[in-house]
């Protein structure tokens, strides 16, 4: 999810790395020869993503097996530089499908026309609310959402009840205690400022940043300072001796949490106030130029089966869209459900990003 979404490890989350390409199974990924008409077509097909990509070796070697092709994954950083380098090689890709433009970032990619649109075999099963482009440039394959976390130990030794709501942020129990990721420079950060545009509107939003300001928040520059360090809740803030205890996050942290444990506890000690989310929905597209175009429309379709779906949640601390995907117990356990998660649409979202990110770097930071 532009998510840049950090997959777990040691300190519960891979911080990013340098770019890399690795194959998966064997393939040349210098064939030149691929596109033309005398020559044999490339059995190599090539994933652009974030670096926060990852999938079961096993499920891409069944893609690999059922289709005769090769995948190789060229990670790119975060997202939004994962997309900046794609619209900088429009024509001329570097791979064939793209994965990991979210709903913050989508009218950026269309409106730059990097896609080639393609209708997915079996986008009949992905549930329809995260079909956002009726041209099928761009194929839903995952969700998810920033949510405000809490350590249960601190709001259980005070006795206050942990908060639920956005509104019940800026309420004076909760002075100091909230740590938040910088909107212009972190993808939950964005997030959860979206989050209150989709509540308040464009007239209430930036009064409601006003009084979480004077109500003590606290911004840092990514989610890796806030989550693992500032935060109390998590494994690594306890070892930084974090004293926030409210954080921007995801709703996925507490099954993580649950999973990296050592030694594993029986319940998260973290919990999600699920009326402060904001989704993001992660999709692939085609690339438009693709040396090897129908390996990209594979990939495409095996992204959104349901052997790929299934493994998705485990790897990528994500979502699947699709309805016949199930959960693991890990997700059903120690997750939460948010149903109805702040919303705005990628229009909006394209049209007022780089004023709204202006203004509240104006009130909050400045």
């Amino acid at each position: 999810m532009s998510t840049t979404k950090k997959i777990a490890g040691a300190a519960l989350a891979a911080a990013l790395g340098v770019t890399t390409l690795s194959a998966c199974g064997g393939g040349d990924a210098k064939d030149k020869t691929a596109g033309t008409s005398d020559a044999p077509k490339s059995k190599t097909v090539t994933l652009v993503s974030h670096d926060s990509f990852n999938a079961t070796e096993a499920v891409l070697k069944e893609f690999e097996r059922q289709s005769g092709y090769t995948v190789k994954v060229l990670k790119s950083g975060d997202a939004g530089a994962a997309l900046n380098q794609e619209i900088l090689t429009k024509g001329s890709p570097r791979g064939d499908v793209f994965f990991g433009v979210d709903n913050t970032l989508l009218s950026r990619a269309l409106d730059n026309g990097i896609f080639t649109p393609y209708e997915a075999k079996g986008l009949a099963d992905v549930k329809p609310e995260y079909v956002l482009d009726k041209e099928h440039r761009v194929t839903p394959v995952d969700s998810g959402d920033i949510c405000v976390n809490y350590d249960k130990a601190y709001f259980a030794d005070k006795k206050i009840a942990p908060p639920q709501t956005l509104d019940d942020l800026v309420k004076p129990e909760y002075k100091n205690l909230l740590v938040v990721e910088n909107a212009a420079t972190s993808s939950p950060g964005l997030g959860f400022m979206l989050a209150s545009v989709g509540k308040y509107g464009e007239e209430g939003w930036k009064d409601y940043w006003s009084k979480l300001k004077a109500n003590g928040v606290e911004v840092v520059d990514g989610w890796e300072q806030a989550y693992n360090e500032r935060f109390s809740g998590s494994a690594g803030g306890k070892k930084a001796k974090g004293d926030r205890p409210l954080v921007v996050s995801y709703a996925s942290s507490p099954p993580v949490e649950v999973l990296y444990g050592e030694p594993q506890p029986a319940e998260a000690p973290t919990g999600v106030s699920t009326g402060t989310c904001f989704r993001q929905v992660e999709f692939a597209g085609l690339l438009k130029g693709a040396k090897n175009e129908e390996g990209g429309k594979a990939l495409v379709d095996f992204l959104i089966s349901k052997k790929f779906q299934e493994d998705m949640p485990l790897q990528m601390f994500v979502n699947p869209v699709t309805k016949d995907a199930a959960l693991p117990e890990l997700f059903t356990k120690h997750g939460v459900v948010v149903d109805k998660p702040e919303n705005v649409t990628p229009e909006a979202i394209a049209k007022n990003r780089e004023q709204w990110v202006k203004a509240w770097t104006a009130l909050v930071v400045k």
